[in-house]
């Protein structure tokens, strides 16, 4: 896996060099994507692959964010332009999207680039081009670690919320034999990190684990190895179908462990599972999902304008994408009208203790935190929704 990052990676940097320089200052005074009327903000994410509930809804929400405040004038007098990019969910696209947007739009920023090898791909170049990556849509460590100052992630991660999972379930709800099953990819490796590190830390070890490929469909011999374990709760490093999945197997065979998955599994499609399969799934996320009948004036303005704009009910990354320009639009205020790279960053990492409308946990940044905050909130789907457990964020 090493040796096939590092090549495309590679292949990354090759294909945005040949076009290096279409789109840079004619002047050391000049800002790339920036002029006098204007400020270019760049998207590579997924319209039209595997994952694009996830690409269309949050590059809706950040679209209809930046054309509001289009509306007021904009930014110190400037103008919002957004493009937006097709990479199918897909490396190589990713790298040819990024080269246009880079070299050819000249773009001032990146937001919400989709998807975790994606950006790991085209990242070393942009970095190098000096184009800050701004809350990719990925929980991936790596859009924040190691530190760079171009590179901000937005919360918490897939490590951090099964580390704050551990010390809850441990600490809170008593739990003695923790066992985990989870992809063998590096989306399921990354939580089971957070998992060993924080059982480490606790002087624990794991009753047992299972790993699957994500193509994987059957999963009762799994689910009977780990109950004969005696394991009295489940971590799943899983997605939609494969949580749905491993949930129906135990209750199949009338298991009733407690399960507990992270934000990857925090779909509608897991609460809704018809029979209340998967009622009482626990869930460590970094935004709750709101509901229709929300009754915040700001969360009913953000769904009325966006149901009216799109035609549909926004999803959980529409939320995410709109708290995401909401925070790169606050880095832009605080630069002041002399908008530079260097002032834009001092900008946000003059953010501190921000809270979105949708009542996450309080986002700080500085010259040496670049991950908005590793807080997770607690769920569980109750009567075919997740609801929250407690209003207060959990941490490790």
């Amino acid at each position: 896996m090493r040796r096939m990052f590092l090549a495309v990676a590679g292949a990354a940097a090759g294909a945005l060099a040949l076009s290096a320089g279409l789109a840079q200052p004619a002047s050391a005074q000049e800002v790339r994507g920036v002029t006098d009327t204007e400020i270019i903000i760049g998207t590579y994410t997924d319209l039209s692959g595997v994952t694009v509930s996830w690409g269309v809804n949050n590059s809706n929400a950040i679209r209809m964010a930046f054309d509001e405040i289009n509306a007021k004038g904009g930014i110190h007098g400037r103008k919002i332009k957004y493009i937006v990019e097709d990479n199918q969910y897909q490396v190589p696209r990713s790298i040819q999207a990024a080269n246009k947007l880079i070299n050819r739009d000249g773009v001032f920023a990146m937001i919400a680039n989709g998807g975790t090898p994606m950006n790991n791909a085209v990242m070393p170049d942009q970095l190098a081009k000096g184009v800050p990556n701004i809350f990719p849509l990925t929980s991936a460590r790596s859009m924040y670690e190691p530190f760079h100052r171009l590179k901000f992630g937005l919360v918490s991660s897939y490590y951090d919320q099964m580390r704050s999972a551990v010390k809850y379930l441990v600490e809170k709800r008593g739990k003695k034999t923790l066992c985990a099953m989870y992809q063998d990819t590096d989306f399921g490796r990354d939580i089971m990190d957070g998992v060993r590190d924080q059982m480490k830390q606790m002087n624990l070890t794991l009753g047992g684990e299972t790993a699957h490929k994500p193509t994987d469909a059957d999963f009762s011999a799994s689910v009977a190895r780990l109950r004969d374990a005696k394991c009295d709760v489940l971590l799943l490093g899983t997605i939609v179908r494969d949580t749905n999945q491993i949930v129906a197997a135990a209750r199949k065979i009338g298991w009733d462990v407690e399960i507990m998955t992270q934000i990857a599994a925090y779909d509608s499609a897991v609460a809704e599972v018809p029979g209340g399969v998967t009622e009482g799934v626990f869930c460590m996320t970094s935004i709750e999902f709101v509901h229709q009948d929300d009754k915040r004036p700001a969360v009913q303005a953000f769904l009325k304008n966006y149901k009216e704009r799109y035609g549909r009910a926004p999803n959980f990354a529409a939320q995410i994408g709109y708290t995401a320009a909401q925070l790169l639009l606050e880095g832009l205020k605080n630069a002041g009208r002399n908008l530079t790279l260097d002032s834009y960053i001092t900008g946000m990492e003059a953010i501190h203790g921000y809270k979105d409308i949708f009542g996450s946990p309080p986002m700080t940044f500085g010259p040496k935190t670049r991950q908005g905050s590793n807080m997770s909130l607690l769920t569980v789907v109750k009567g075919g929704k997740w609801e929250l457990v407690q209003s207060e964020p959990l941490g490790y």
